[in-house]
């Protein structure tokens, strides 16, 4: 068996956004690949429910592997592409494809990519369900998401982010042929609170709501010859989450407020197409805000209390307009909502499904829309990534079927299907069989541990060739992981799944945990670390480490620390307050939070809500909270690793923070991942993916006493690189 590397990323296959028909015979689903260091392929592919047509073992290692190069000919033509474990590809391998939705009556599925473009600007494509040509509905400036179909299937409602200058123009229905975007405004002139995200500046573009024929053509001699896109927001302000109703009812948010990017406050609008008429039928209060509509008139939403929002767990509520009444689904249980998958409503109209973090897990619940009955678990399995719930006509929550997309800790990513009449749950997919094959993947232990306030849970996963049994004391050293949010839950899987394999490949007994603040336990220990982020979740995270180390094999003195975003914060915060760790890799942190509150996008709210101030109120105070604050105390190695457009946790606290451990001779390197904003760990670009982990296993090697290495500063620029060399100065 070969252990898990971090240039393995490349071969690693993961399901995202899995929609059963309605019919509830087959899903379609999403297969993300890399195909080299720039580029991750990302096609819609479709799999029987049944698991006939492949192994429905819930194993990881007895399904066949999808080849997508075999297939390429075949996709977006008469037939489909079968794979060796049933799954078959229905879209070309071009361009970045996402939402596959389908059509009411399960013959379309309607997706967005940016095939056929020369931007990442995404359109509306459908295509038969049962294999042929893709169509292209729309060609406009501002990208195609959040697609909705109508009940009869005749038209999408979709969201697109424009200007009042592409309103004008028209660009909004139909690109012309000459348009070519510009690069940046020069100079960029700002006129709102938020004015960035997701590593682009808005520039005057804001959401608004279209919808499309859905027998529209944008290509070829059979286009359309005037656009078929129209307009439902006529408005300068942020609108999404589209959702039909009946067939002329459309719902959508939009953000409002005095200052609508400083506010949580959400309008939800009925929009009767027929008439042109809109209703603002309910507010509501939250990050964002996701809604399911019936035919009769009842809507889901999500809902936040907007006092301190960042410490409080998100809601599920139900507006019945003919009764004009608002129903708390979720009030008495003590889980919020995540984001892997929105509510949604069952076959029978009545019932509500959503998910929430349990206890290093994802839950999915259901309930009665009524509030009649608490929600029930349907089933609890491993961190899920995406969701859909279908049945037949009239199906309850006793004979549903749900379908996800899973992560476990033998595997990193598979659909499932989980069966609520027959109580069974099944494999769909086996997506990386062929290479888990070859593979040694350890089981991590789950450890329940005490700290200051109680129990704390977390995971240790130890190289492939301990044996405790034998192993002489003190024989591997220890890599402690911290998760970011700060309101996030780790697993035994998800993203972290390749890295905490690698790093117990290489030779480092590795230990994570959900300290205090995380998502999963309940709202008192989320709000555990309200206004005190480093030294209540820093107790925690000790506590384990005292945990772990006490164990013979584990070398005490050989303790390294690495974490992203919260994560980096809390590395770097360790580092200004114990010398407890041999070196530390801080990534994507916030090392100031004064920088952090006037550099970041909306999330500056997070500041205002966890520590109830703002940075005039007590700038004294915010800095003595702040790593930076510390950094003069550091001892500790550290390299710091960052990406160069991220606007979530900007570079420069960073910057900040690596300057002053150069002005006080801390061994420290800075490394910048140019093109990449937030998400570089989850998915940045692969070379960059597998770059960052080499680069951490390696700081880590150079200051092991388990590893005959010299340190990262002392190596040659590309020493144990495998994606590529350095560029240092």
């Amino acid at each position: 068996m070969q252990p898990v590397t971090a240039a393995d990323y490349h071969d690693i296959a993961k399901p995202a956004d899995p929609r059963i028909s309605p019919d509830g015979d087959r899903v379609a689903f999403l297969r993300k690949q890399p195909v080299d260091d720039e580029t991750v392929e990302s096609t819609v592919y479709l799999v029987d429910v049944d698991g006939d047509s492949g192994d429905a073992a819930d194993t990881a290692d007895t399904a066949g592997t999808a080849d997508s190069a075999d297939s390429a000919d075949t996709a977006d033509t008469a037939d489909t592409a079968d794979t060796d474990d049933g799954a078959r590809r229905l879209t070309l391998a071009e361009g970045d494809d996402a939402e596959p939705r389908w059509s009411p009556s399960g013959d379309r599925i309607a997706f967005t990519s940016t095939r056929a473009g020369d931007d990442d600007r995404r359109q509306l494509w459908v295509v038969p369900a049962d294999g042929g040509e893709a169509r292209r509905l729309t060609d406009v400036v501002g990208g195609v998401s959040d697609v909705s179909w109508s009940p009869a299937g005749d038209r999408l409602a979709f969201v697109q982010a424009v200007t009042p200058e592409d309103r004008e123009t028209g660009r909004d229905l139909s690109v012309p042929d000459d348009y070519e975007p510009a690069d940046h405004p020069d100079p960029r002139v700002v006129d709102r609170t938020v004015f960035r995200s997701a590593q682009r500046y808005f520039d005057g573009r804001q959401a608004a709501v279209y919808v499309v024929d859905a027998d529209a053509t944008v290509d070829g001699a059979r286009a359309d010859p005037e656009p078929a896109v129209e307009p439902v927001t006529d408005r300068e302000a942020e609108f999404g989450s589209p959702e039909f109703g009946d067939a002329d009812t459309l719902y959508y948010t939009e953000s409002v407020g005095d200052d609508p990017d400083d506010s949580f406050e959400i309008a939800v609008h009925a929009h009767d197409l027929a008439t042109d008429t809109v209703d603002r039928i309910h507010t509501t209060f939250g990050w964002a805000t996701p809604l399911a509509a019936t035919a009769d008139g009842r809507v889901a939403f999500t809902h936040v209390e907007p006092d301190q929002a960042s410490l409080e767990q998100t809601d599920l509520h139900v507006l019945d307009r003919e009764r004009g009444a608002v129903t708390s689904l979720t009030g008495d249980l003590d889980r919020g909502l995540g984001h892997e998958v929105e509510p949604m409503w069952g076959p029978d109209g009545t019932t509500v499904y959503f998910t929430t973090p349990d206890e290093g897990e994802t839950a999915l619940w259901h309930a009665p829309a009524d509030g009649s009955a608490p929600p029930e678990r349907l089933v609890r399995k491993g961190t899920v990534s995406g969701g859909t719930v279908g049945g037949a006509a009239g199906a309850g929550p006793e004979s549903v079927t749900a379908v996800l997309a899973t992560s476990e800790w033998d595997h990193p990513g598979d659909v499932f299907a989980v069966d609520a009449g027959a109580g069974e749950t099944r494999r769909l997919t086996g997506l990386n069989a062929a290479y888990l094959a070859d593979r040694y993947v350890g089981e991590p232990e789950e450890l329940w541990f005490e700290s200051e306030r109680g129990a704390v849970h977390g995971w240790v996963l130890t190289p492939p060739e301990l044996d405790e049994a034998s192993a002489e004391d003190g024989s591997y050293p220890l890599a402690v992981e911290i998760h970011g949010g700060p309101h996030a839950m780790w697993s035994t899987s998800g993203t972290m799944w390749h890295e905490f394999q690698t790093l117990a490949a290489r030779g480092y007994v590795v230990f994570w945990s959900n300290p205090r603040g995380s998502a999963g336990y309940g709202e008192s220990y989320l709000q555990a670390i309200e206004r005190d982020w480093g030294a209540v979740t820093l107790t925690d995270v000790l506590a384990g480490v005292d945990a772990v180390t006490d164990r013979p094999y584990v070398d005490e003195a050989n303790t390294f620390l690495t974490g992203g975003s919260f994560g980096g914060f809390m590395t770097a915060w360790a580092v200004g307050q114990t010398d407890r760790f041999r070196a530390a890799v801080a990534q994507r942190g916030v090392y100031d939070l004064t920088g952090f509150y006037g550099s970041t996008d909306g999330v500056y709210r997070l500041l205002e809500g966890d520590f109830d101030t703002v940075p005039w109120a007590e700038p004294e105070w915010l800095w003595e909270r702040s790593p930076t604050g510390h950094a003069a105390n550091v001892d500790t190695p550290t390299l710091l690793i960052h990406a160069e457009d991220d606007t979530r946790t900007p570079i420069c606290t960073a910057e900040l923070y690596h300057r002053i451990l150069r002005k006080n001779g801390v061994e420290t390197r800075f490394v910048r991942y140019p093109r990449e904003g937030h998400e570089l760990s989850r998915s940045g670009e692969p070379g960059h993916v597998v770059d960052r982990l080499e680069r951490i296993a390696r700081w880590f090697d150079g200051y092991s006493d388990h590893h005959d290495a010299p340190t990262a500063l002392d190596r040659p620029a590309d020493d144990g690189l495998t994606a590529g060399a350095d560029t240092e100065e």
